[in-house]
């Protein structure tokens, strides 16, 4: 039996399905600046979205922190303990002084942020399914797994995700992972290694951090990029796959990882895709999911420079614009015969779109 959780407790119907805490973001002593992650970058988002009079404090969905009890549905309780560990915090979030700090303020001040992203990207999942999308505006911890962190990442949010809506959800059964951040997403591949039930599309640079053969495996549509490359090249092959990928497996809920790692100039990506071209992608993977009537949790994972705040804001704002993401809770069941009308239209939409 499920254990209970308040991650799965109902907003009030007025709330966008965005979610977002100010616990997000990680600030103590200047420590965060050792990494080339804008630890700050969640909040900026949701301040340029407020500046744009999308949003206002009261109409977002308040992320709450996922409680070990959360965590253990997918991780191992050893896993969980070795992060009372001070230095192995140190090693997954690649700051090497966090080593040499109690681990109460570890946990406090960079598991906790974490933490409330975790569950954030719980709690948008089950949003997603009841109103057609949602967005955490943190969380894509794409490098851990169940019993391993790593690349900044330390708990396995896209897995924990999936794996509630698979036990707490009835109907959500089958899911696919859309990858684009600029790196490989190496640990909810581990994590659903052999699952038939999920589909993964995995576009990210070749070269770079983490080439895990091993998981590699795992995906089920693999793109794999050259150094450098741009947005005509890659939107056309991003457009491709997405498609491809929702023809192939028909999921009950896309988990798209939205990573803006791949703009140009990224000191870890090494991608040259240019601010244009990552609002193109998400509008690219959102036509896809939404023209099928599939439900669609979008996260924010990497991204390394201090403009990709303004690039994710600039994208969502984008989103509703093109009538993408709606307020309103989504018509659930739509009869098959219309659904295929739809795919057929946004077909003939999408081969008359340049993707120029």
């Amino acid at each position: 039996r499920p254990h209970r959780t308040e991650l799965y407790e109902d907003p009030p119907s007025g709330c966008w399905p965005i979610v977002y805490s100010p616990d997000y973001n990680i600030t103590f002593m200047g420590l965060e600046k050792l990494h080339p992650f804008d630890a700050g970058k969640w909040g900026k988002v949701i301040n340029f979205l407020k500046e744009e009079k999308l949003i206002a404090d009261d109409l977002i969905v308040q992320a709450r922190e996922a409680t070990d009890e959360d965590l253990l549905v997918v991780h191992t309780r050893r896993y969980l303990n070795k992060l009372k560990w001070s230095f192995v915090v140190a090693t997954i979030t690649e700051i090497p002084p966090v080593a040499f700090l109690p681990n109460f303020v570890v946990q406090r001040k960079v598991l906790k942020p974490l933490r409330t992203q975790t569950g954030g990207t719980i709690m948008a999942g089950k949003l997603a399914v009841d109103r057609g999308w949602a967005i955490n505006v943190g969380g894509g911890f794409h490098h851990c797994s169940s019993d391993k962190g790593g690349g900044f990442c330390a708990y396995a949010d896209i897995t924990l995700a999936i794996k509630f809506l698979f036990e707490r959800v009835p109907g959500v059964s089958r899911a696919t992972i859309i990858d684009l951040d600029a790196h490989q997403g190496n640990g909810h591949e581990r994590d659903f290694m052999d699952d038939p039930r999920v589909y993964i599309m995995d576009a990210y640079n070749r070269y770079i951090y983490p080439g895990d053969g091993f998981a590699k495996r795992a995906i089920k549509r693999k793109v794999e990029l050259e150094w450098g490359t741009e947005d005509t090249e890659y939107l056309q092959k991003v457009h491709t796959h997405v498609e491809g990928a929702l023809n192939e497996f028909q999921p009950d809920i896309v988990v798209y990882n939205a990573g803006t790692d791949i703009l140009d100039g990224d000191p870890l990506g090494g991608l040259a895709v240019s601010p244009q071209g990552i609002v193109k992608r998400d509008e690219v993977v959102f036509k896809a999911a939404r023209s099928r009537r599939i439900p669609i949790l979008m996260v924010t994972s990497g991204g390394y420079q201090k403009r990709t705040a303004r690039i994710i804001a600039d994208s969502i704002l984008n989103l509703h614009t093109l009538g993408l993401l709606d307020k309103q809770r989504a018509a659930c069941a739509v009869g098959s015969s219309s659904v295929d009308q739809m795919i057929r239209d946004s077909a003939k939409e999408f081969s008359s779109l340049s993707l120029q």
